[in-house]
């Protein structure tokens, strides 16, 4: 993509094909269900963790796990040797969770819903704009216990702001209540308990009694936005770490490595920890892996020497400068929208990337022609962190953070450069298409495959 004028398409294609992914994909229910379809019409085949496995040289697999976590990988033909090629990203972003018992009255007028908050949000914008419900139901039926993905494809909700001529102090600075400040407005009357599980059950065409429980949350209806005088920027919720998710899926897909294997990971509940069953500090990776080392014949020795010569990605994004506050990142190690991928570093290893690990990503990015960016906080502002230091508990390999640069990280509404998806989707392949294998001496020899 040499031409200006096609780079330009191309990366505007590129962004509405992900402004539509992330549409569809209000929960890490829903955006987990779109990977998987995505890689069902690619070939691959679902695994049950429940059920017993039969991996083959050439195959291509996922597994699910809550259906809000998922794994996929592809086993090389000419498996001898070899590595464990993984991105990983995560699939939730902060919202609002509806309680059990939701809905709550105001002086026998409005009905408000009981909501408390997922992950570290910024409150502000989510104030006086359209919201709906989507997650699932799980349901009584004649087979047993079912899960069912539900979402509300209407303007349902809004948590509107309080007016300036009832708090004077308002833009001196405002400390939100989630409890009194931030609840959702659903209906201009009182409504009867179970509204909202009979709302549900509308919808599914069930019968309320038939839900057993829900887990709901909130999402912005907010439509995508191209927009900036070059149309080079979009903007949209759950960039953070949708975008990283889409695009290393899509370098997951085009990258083949015969003498390897590709995984593709998306974890849920990297917001609020990813302590979960289904979150990277759990064992999900090293439980798949582990097995998919059995089902090839090799034994523990083997897959202690894969990991010596395996590569982690941790794909997820990364803050770019401010327009208005360029005051508040480091001001060597910063990033830019549409500048290229950012390659995350911390002292108190809050991030993974090291020397090596930094060294090979460069040399990847180089033969994809990608530029890189790097970053590092202010030496006087704490930053977070991300799922690759809590994937590294359960199975030790070489590892390095990346993001692409974005504004307005966790709000309901972010913003990125069009050009760094494309970025990200051309080092991915060719990360996906490399074969580390580390010498006893330390050295590290890397096959990039055509």
């Amino acid at each position: 993509m040499h031409n200006k004028m096609m780079d330009t398409q191309v990366c505007k294609d590129e962004a509405l094909e992900l402004a539509a992914f992330i549409q569809s994909s209000p929960t890490p229910f829903h955006a987990v269900e779109q990977m998987a379809e995505i890689l069902k019409r690619e070939g691959f085949l679902p695994l049950a963790e429940s059920a017993r496995w039969e991996i083959h040289r050439g195959g291509r697999y996922y597994v699910t796990r809550n259906h809000s976590s998922i794994l996929a990988f592809e086993v090389g033909n000419d498996v001898q040797d070899y590595g464990f090629q993984i991105a990983a990203s995560h699939s939730d972003s902060p919202t609002f969770k509806v309680k059990e018992r939701a809905e709550m009255t105001v002086k026998g007028h409005y009905t408000k819903l009981n909501t408390e908050g997922y992950g570290g949000m910024l409150c502000a914008p989510w104030f006086d704009r359209p919201l709906s419900l989507a997650g699932r139901a799980v349901v009584r039926t004649k087979d047993g216990i079912q899960e069912r993905l539900v979402k509300i494809d209407r303007d349902l909700l809004l948590i509107p702001s309080l007016a300036i001529h009832m708090n004077r102090k308002v833009n001196e600075g405002q400390k939100f209540n989630l409890q009194e400040d931030m609840l959702p407005l659903l209906s201009a009357r009182e409504l009867e308990p179970d509204t909202v599980r009979k709302l549900i059950a509308e919808e599914l065409q069930i019968r309320p009694e038939h839900i057993l429980g829900m887990d709901l949350f909130l999402y912005n209806r907010m439509k995508p936005s191209i927009w900036g005088l070059e149309e080079e920027f979009l903007s949209c919720p759950q960039l953070d770490d949708l975008q990283c998710a889409y695009a290393s899926l899509k370098g997951f897909l085009k990258g083949k490595n015969p003498g390897g294997i590709n995984v593709f990971a998306c974890f849920d509940n990297e917001e609020v920890g990813s302590g979960t069953k289904q979150g990277a500090a759990s064992t999900f990776l090293t439980d798949v892996l582990k097995r998919v080392n059995r089902a090839l014949g090799k034994g523990e020795d083997d897959f202690c020497r894969a990991a010596a010569s395996s590569f982690l990605l941790s794909c997820d994004n990364a803050h770019a400068v401010h327009p208005n506050c360029p005051q508040k990142t480091d001001e060597g190690n910063c990033a830019y929208l549409n500048e290229g991928i950012v390659i995350k570093s911390h002292a108190g290893q809050k991030y993974t990337s090291d020397g090596i690990s930094t060294a090979l990503f460069q040399e990847i990015c180089r033969k994809a022609g990608v530029p890189v960016q790097y970053f590092a906080n202010r030496s006087d502002m704490a930053g977070g962190s991300t799922l690759g230091n809590l994937a590294m508990a359960q199975m030790s390999m070489k590892a390095v953070d990346i993001g692409l640069p974005q504004l307005a990280m966790h709000s309901s509404y972010e913003t990125s450069g069009i050009k760094d998806l494309v970025y990200l989707e051309q080092a991915s392949e060719i990360f996906f298409r490399t074969q580390l294998l580390e010498e006893a001496d330390g050295t590290i020899r890397m096959t990039i495959h055509e």
